[in-house]
């Protein structure tokens, strides 16, 4: 991904809603398997660490791209933004 198009990525996720939390229990299968979904249907998601996380935005980002096979985007404060391309029927893609 160049970084024209983590701008662009980076500018459309500024007007999105962070969709999933990250709290004291951490990721759990069944989350990755909600944020796996949320990605075939949204390609960009948003996600909070919040306080009582024992580890940071930027610690995470890393590790949940990888487990996801997801691009990540940016980690600032205590948000995270995810992109994979989706390759579901119906999905409106991100045009860059």
């Amino acid at each position: 991904m160049t970084s024209k198009q983590r701008a662009n990525l980076r500018a459309i996720a500024s007007n999105i809603e962070a969709i999933f939390q990250i709290g004291k229990g951490n990721i759990s299968d069944e989350m990755l398997n909600a944020l796996n979904d949320a990605l075939e249907k949204r390609e960009l998601i948003k996600i909070t660490v919040l306080k009582t996380c024992e580890y940071t935005a930027k610690e995470l980002i890393d590790g949940l791209a990888k487990k996801l096979r997801a691009e990540p985007v940016t980690s600032i404060g205590n948000k995270i933004v995810l992109y994979r391309y989706s390759h579901t029927d119906g999905v409106k893609h991100i045009e860059f």
